[in-house]
């Protein structure tokens, strides 16, 4: 077991929700633990939440019934109280007894990795298909895990968890659950036809999507790329809805090039089924390009994430290009592999030859 004390002061300004993170390392090789919880971390602060303190438990497989214990569960809820901690970051997938059990230990607040994704996911949500979206995944993950009972079953406002664009303090029963699902479907399928009526009108310029993980750069290299002013933030999931811009290759050559929003390991199935309309746009696409953060040690893993959703998007014979963005951040040797490019989106260094790859394999 590992404890970090971060902040046990209340600063001015801080933002009201104090949060401590809870995780249990089950001590594998090939998934360490650190890299996970700096990125979980970084959504809890990207919920506008802070951190006050760090709890890592290790053992060989979580508690079934608390997933940590219930002499730790107690430890924690005493730690709660003495930092005037009023939310609990849970980095594991709690199941729902799991959840209820530690709830009758720790009186507050228990948010989860996919909770957490999705409140942060409903506060960058603009336009309407992008809050249709979160709040069918949101409803879709309280349906499946029965969070809370009755009134509180679907609560949506008042914190990180619970947070949502649509609707707020929507307080129904599974059935009305199921009606909203059923209501946002149907509306997310007339978004999706309108999608494809735009698809099927003539292409005269060649399209390319950016793909990558959560924070790389994306939104950066496409406003370097085409001089434009999408919004850029240095935190995860700052773009969710699909930006299209269009790129000067060469004398008389341009291309479409669209951001996408980003992946991130273990992207919860409901968002990934949710998304799924909007992530076929990449279907479309003649060329995926793979954005890679160069100045980022953990980049080989955030990678095998990267692969693994565009296979389950049945998008591998896709033909791509990897470029190593960020270079301007690396201390020493740019990350290369064969057939990849490094550039900068911050110094503009490498856009010349990105510009030129893309016209060369670019219908």
């Amino acid at each position: 077991m590992a404890r970090r004390a971060i902040d046990g002061q209340r600063v001015v300004g801080a933002p009201a929700q104090r949060g401590i993170v809870v995780a249990v390392d089950l001590d594998d090789e090939r998934r360490p633990i650190e890299p996970e919880l700096v990125e979980f971390e970084a959504l809890i602060e990207a919920a506008g939440a802070s951190v006050v303190d760090r709890i890592v438990q290790r053992r060989p497989a979580v508690d079934a019934a608390t997933l940590v214990g219930s002499g730790k569960a107690r430890e924690i809820a005493d730690r709660a109280a003495e930092l005037d901690a009023n939310v609990i970051f849970v980095l594991n997938d709690l199941r729902p007894r799991q959840r209820k059990n530690l709830e009758k230990i720790v009186p507050i607040a228990i948010v989860d990795r996919t909770m957490l994704i999705l409140d942060v996911f409903a506060r960058h949500a603009r336009s309407r298909e992008g809050k249709l979206q979160v709040e069918l995944a949101q409803l879709r993950y309280r349906q499946s895990n029965l969070i809370g009972a009755g009134a509180d079953l679907s609560r949506l406002g008042g914190g990180v968890g619970t947070r949502g664009p649509g609707e707020t303090k929507l307080e129904v029963d599974r059935r009305r659950i199921q009606q909203r699902i059923t209501l946002l479907t149907r509306q997310l399928d007339d978004v999706k036809r309108q999608r494809e009526t735009r698809r099927s009108s003539p292409r005269h310029e060649p399209l390319a999507a950016l793909v990558g993980y959560t924070n790389v750069g994306k939104s950066s290299l496409l406003n370097a790329l085409a001089r434009s002013d999408v919004f850029v933030a240095d935190q995860p999931f700052a773009t969710l809805d699909p930006t299209m811009r269009r790129v000067y290759l060469g004398p008389g050559r341009y291309a479409r090039v669209v951001d996408t929003v980003g992946f991130i390991t273990d992207l919860p199935k409901d968002l990934v089924a949710t998304f799924r309309a909007t992530l076929e746009e990449l279907a479309q696409a003649d060329l995926l390009v793979n954005v890679i953060d160069a100045s980022n040690p953990d980049w080989p893993r955030q990678r095998v994430a990267v692969n693994d959703l565009l296979h389950e998007l049945d998008l591998d014979a896709k033909s791509r290009l990897t470029v190593f963005n960020k270079a301007d951040a690396v201390a020493g040797e740019v990350p290369r592999e064969p057939g990849s490019l490094a550039v900068s989106a911050k110094t503009g260094a490498g856009l010349d030859v990105l510009r030129a790859e893309l016209l060369a394999r670019l219908p």
